[in-house]
């Protein structure tokens, strides 16, 4: 898997996107056995001691604040610490929490990560996952190709409602799998201080349609016949066929460039459309789909080997204003995109599920798609696809042109490039006894010291979905004996030997941080988290 501007932070910087290649994942291993049926089974989340916390949380610190600092945050820690004390009182209003629901802590994190951060979710959120390049020869066959990959996530859906997807397991337990259930209907609506994160799915009358975008036009597109069986793929590409030569390259707005705003901005605006009676339908029509598909125009060529790079900006942001980044509706769950050019892939909610299952589920999708049989097709008519119109007034036709300001320049600010690292892999690690991943987070580190001269806490995401409902948790991967490997790995007076054997107690030390994930803990952060949470009630 290749991940990029990924939830380790180096420098105290939070970037949240992940873009990854599809076909290049080794996901977790599956085994037989139907997922919602294990979740009674899975143990809760544990709530961890104050003084575990805070005597790692100075841990943390000790490497990267000077003496000073670090004695008086020692003295408030003992303070906070006192028996009777604030934290005392806070970590029963915890327990009680703990008691009270399935987890304690994945919907404040939730919250706080995602619904009132206010980032925008283009670059900042949404992550994206790149498929292997496809070669359309005409527009019938990224049609078709759109169809195939349509039908397959349909399919998938059926597996997940009808509970019949395999658990995932890691190391040997059982995994989470309520994250499955929210990736398909699930839309994160805009507020003007937080946003609300809503599954349509779990409503009485699902949704039967997906929406379709092309031109920055909005269709809405039934996807089940009369019977309840999903179209087949040459139903599909007869109605995409339609919404292409319904939407043909126009000066219409484009309404879905306002979701890549700040969201506070994007808040407002919402506000103002939803007062119009058509935008409100359309909007709902939107929101409440299974999912969205982005029919793109092609991106400019590039040469083969800046490809990689061009491929993972278009999944990511869509390329700009004058490309395809009005071409979305970045609240969805999931946007299939597809381009002209071959290039494809996702765009999803992070609020809503994590990497490793998104990255899992379209797995399941490509193997969906090579089981993909011919079907006959219904004799019924069927309607044509529902073209959703939205009235602009002046007001809104600025906040649209702001957005496309707005785009663009967080496009020109973004520093983003890929490559493959082809001297050596993770078997070469391993052979020297070493964690691959504790390695690569040492090498993070010792790139970040060369650039600044100094050390600085650096972050790693890690699943919680051993336990009931958990989501991810953070790594933090310096510590006394990363500083020092780094400090001394260039210095010309240490021995390769001596740098070897810090590199090693290095990568102990990080395995330590991670082992503590699968145990009775939980990370310095959630825990600390929650605590300032239940400060605010």
């Amino acid at each position: 898997m290749l991940g990029l501007c990924s939830r380790t932070l180096v420098g105290m910087v939070k970037p949240w996107n992940l873009v990854t290649f599809s076909h290049w994942l080794k996901p977790i291993t599956m085994v037989g056995g139907r997922g919602i049926h294990q979740q009674d089974r899975l143990p809760r989340q544990p709530v961890p001691s104050l003084k575990q916390t805070f005597e790692r949380y100075l841990k943390i610190l000790e490497p990267i604040v000077g003496r000073d600092e670090l004695n008086d945050t020692k003295k408030v820690v003992t303070e906070f610490l006192k028996e009777g004390g604030v934290g005392e009182k806070l970590q029963e209003g915890l327990e009680k929490r703990a008691r009270d629901t399935e987890n304690w802590l994945t919907d404040y994190y939730i919250q706080n990560e995602y619904l009132t951060a206010q980032l925008p979710a283009v670059i900042q959120t949404n992550p994206g996952d790149v498929f292997p390049r496809k070669t359309f020869r005409d527009k019938s066959e990224q049609i078709r190709f759109t169809a195939e990959f349509i039908v397959a996530l349909l399919d998938l859906k059926t597996t997940i409602d009808n509970e019949k997807l395999p658990v995932d397991y890691m190391r040997g337990k059982p995994l989470c799998m309520k994250q499955y259930e929210n990736l398909m209907s699930s839309c994160c609506t805009p507020g003007l201080k937080t946003d609300t994160l809503v599954f349509y799915g779990k409503s009485s009358n699902p949704p039967k349609h997906i929406t379709v975008v092309h031109n920055c036009q909005f269709f809405v597109l039934d996807v089940y016949n009369s019977d309840e069986m999903p179209l087949t793929v040459d139903q599909l590409c007869v109605q995409l066929e339609k919404i292409c030569n319904s939407s043909s390259l126009t000066n219409m707005e484009p309404v879905g460039i306002l979701t890549s705003q700040h969201r506070d901005t994007w808040g407002k605006t919402y506000s103002k459309l939803m007062k119009d009676k058509t935008n409100k339908e359309s909007l709902s029509a939107v929101e409440s789909s299974i999912f969205t598909v982005c029919l793109d125009r092609a991106m400019p060529p590039v040469p083969d080997d800046m490809y990689c790079n061009s491929v993972i900006h278009h999944i990511l942001h869509g390329g700009g204003s004058q490309y395809n980044s009005g071409n979305r509706w970045c609240d969805k769950g999931i946007q299939v995109i597809v381009a002209e050019d071959g290039s494809c892939g996702l765009n999803y909610l992070h609020a809503s599920v994590d990497g490793l299952v998104i990255n899992k589920f379209i797995g399941y999708a490509m193997e969906n798609m090579k089981k993909l049989q011919t079907t006959q097709s219904s004799m019924e008519a069927l309607p044509n696809p529902q073209k959703l119109h939205f009235n602009i007034t002046p007001e809104i036709k600025k906040d649209i042109e702001d957005a496309k300001q707005h785009i663009d320049t967080l496009i020109q600010n973004l520093n983003l490039a890929s490559t493959t690292f082809e001297h050596f892999g993770k078997n070469a690690i391993k052979a020297y006894k070493m964690s691959p991943d504790g390695f690569v987070q040492m090498a993070l580190q010792l790139a970040y010291y060369r650039m600044h001269q100094q050390c600085s806490i650096q972050l790693e995401s890690a699943t919680l979905r051993m336990f009931r409902l958990g989501r991810l948790a953070t790594i933090n991967s310096t510590s006394t004996a990363s500083v020092a490997f780094v400090k001394a790995f260039d210095d010309p007076k240490t021995k390769i030997s001596e740098k070897a054997d810090l590199l090693r107690k290095a990568i102990t030390a990080h395995s330590s941080f991670t082992d503590m994930l699968g145990g009775s803990t939980c990370t310095v952060d959630g825990h600390r988290l929650l605590l300032y949470c239940l400060c605010l009630i």
